[in-house]
């Protein structure tokens, strides 16, 4: 199942999601502030992202200074972090099957497909 983790509150997520459905691509979406996000579930994205921990996290949002957070924070507490403040996650967040994307910068999306 293609999926997208969406923030409707962010311009690039909002801006992957019109381009995909411009190009009639189906997606389920995933509203991954609201919806809870299992360990497993985060941990099998990253591995389909294949980026370090740390590609996924958002470091410049406030959270991540308040919480003691660095760039060389231990995997297991970043993604700790993650399960947590969801508003640390990179989006948009394109999966499609056994691989995943950012989009950032949205069109970047696009490359699942070559």
């Amino acid at each position: 199942m293609n999926e997208i983790w969406h923030n409707p509150r962010c311009s690039k997520s909002r801006i992957a999601l019109t381009l995909l459905k411009d190009q009639s691509i189906d997606v389920h979406i995933f509203y991954y502030l609201e919806e809870n996000i299992s360990y497993e579930q985060l941990i099998s994205t990253i591995k389909k992202l294949s980026i370090p921990v740390i590609e996924l996290v958002r470091s410049n949002e406030k959270i991540f200074r308040t919480l003691g957070l660095s760039r060389t924070s231990d995997d297991e507490i970043l993604i700790k972090a993650m399960l947590e403040n969801p508003i640390l996650i990179e989006r948009p967040i394109l999966v499609l099957g056994t691989k995943a994307i950012i989009g950032r910068p949205p069109e970047r999306i696009f490359d699942l497909f070559n």
